[in-house]
């Protein structure tokens, strides 16, 4: 009856005996640990909790011999290929008058971390977004007013030399109506079609190649098996475009950046659930990003290049949103990565 109860618990219920041996998993625990209990069964708690945090182990050993549960919240536990955070409870059990065994609920909070820190991102950016097109906006008015008169002025003058200064008003006023264009980013509906990721990757690989030194070493990672999705391939490459240039930059001399995609299941956007999505990564071994601006890059008008606009990243993060994904950046010396993630219509 109880294990009946137990195998349709969302989580992970486990079971260990006084020696810390598994005996027992549900299926939200296989889950949680992408293993069958066939194969998990026995196995040590020493093992099973891989853990930064090397007190675990001793911890629950002490609270089982002195009968007393525990409670530890974001507890990151190490798997093959990630690690995941996880909410635990430990509870010693009774059996006779005697303490012989220990069950332990682990509930993994990946999932809301990561959609409160996305929530936050988005409507950080789209408020940005909405202060830059607004000032935006108002400097191209008066700035087509002064390009104007300069026009009216060049047409009056007859004095070479002045003329040459009624031309610099007008490039420098063509040069920051340009500016202001691309602050107001993309306004055009993507026009979506069925293609393959690999397919634009390949044409930013090509055009990147042609601008790039011969000392960036530029290389690829594809998972041929990811389906085609619906999306603006102009757009689709605009936007990488955009991010891979900015690692070029970021290298600026010699070094290797790697174009990775693979497929992601299961996986929550916002708070929008999606069956399949393709995780594009672009990495590079430049200096990595300052810690200061970490938590600022896709913001307008940021940037950590003095020569830098400020607006690739922008743009980018708006042209992948249009298509109801998400950017994210992970940055150390010596190892940058971007992430772009993109739905796979069901």
């Amino acid at each position: 009856m109880y294990k009946k109860i137990l195998d349709h618990i969302n989580e992970a219920i486990l079971l260990f005996d006084r020696d810390l041996l598994l005996s027992y998993i549900n299926p939200a625990g296989e889950m949680l640990f992408a293993d069958s209990a066939k194969h998990l069964i026995g196995t040590p708690a020493q093992k099973l909790f891989k853990t930064p945090q090397t007190l675990l182990f001793d911890d629950l050993l002490h609270r089982l011999n002195n009968h007393e549960p525990l409670v530890d919240r974001e507890l990151i536990l190490e798997r093959v290929n990630q690690t995941i955070t996880v909410n635990l409870s430990a509870t010693p059990l009774q059996e006779n008058g005697i303490f012989s065994e220990i069950l332990i609920e682990l509930q993994q909070v990946d999932r809301h971390l990561r959609i409160t820190k996305e929530e936050q991102l988005l409507a950080q950016q789209n408020t940005s977004r909405m202060l830059v097109r607004g000032l935006a906006h108002e400097i191209k008015n008066p700035l087509g007013g002064l390009r104007g008169a300069a026009q009216l002025l060049d047409l009056e003058l007859q004095d070479p030399e002045l003329k040459e200064y009624t031309q610099i008003i007008i490039a420098e006023s063509d040069r920051l109506q340009d500016l202001m264009d691309k602050m107001l980013g993309p306004n055009k509906p993507a026009h979506k079609s069925p293609l393959n990721i690999h397919e634009v990757l390949e044409r930013v690989r090509q055009l990147v190649s042609v601008e790039a030194n011969s000392h960036i070493q530029l290389t690829t990672d594809y998972d041929p098996s990811i389906p085609e999705l619906s999306a603006d391939k102009n757009q689709l490459i605009q936007a990488l475009l955009n991010i891979v240039r900015n690692a070029v930059q970021a290298i600026d001399q010699k070094g290797q950046i790697i174009i990775k995609t693979r497929i992601q299941r299961h996986m929550t956007i916002g708070r929008k659930h999606h069956k399949l999505v393709a995780k594009v990564d672009i990495i590079d071994n430049g200096p990595g990003i300052k810690s200061e601006l970490m938590g600022r890059i896709f913001y307008p008008m940021i940037t950590g290049r003095a020569e830098g606009t400020g607006l690739g990243l922008s743009i980018a993060q708006s042209l992948i949103n249009q298509h109801n994904g998400l950017i994210e950046c992970e940055s150390e010396p010596g190892h940058t990565v971007f992430s772009i993630y993109l739905p796979i219509n069901d």
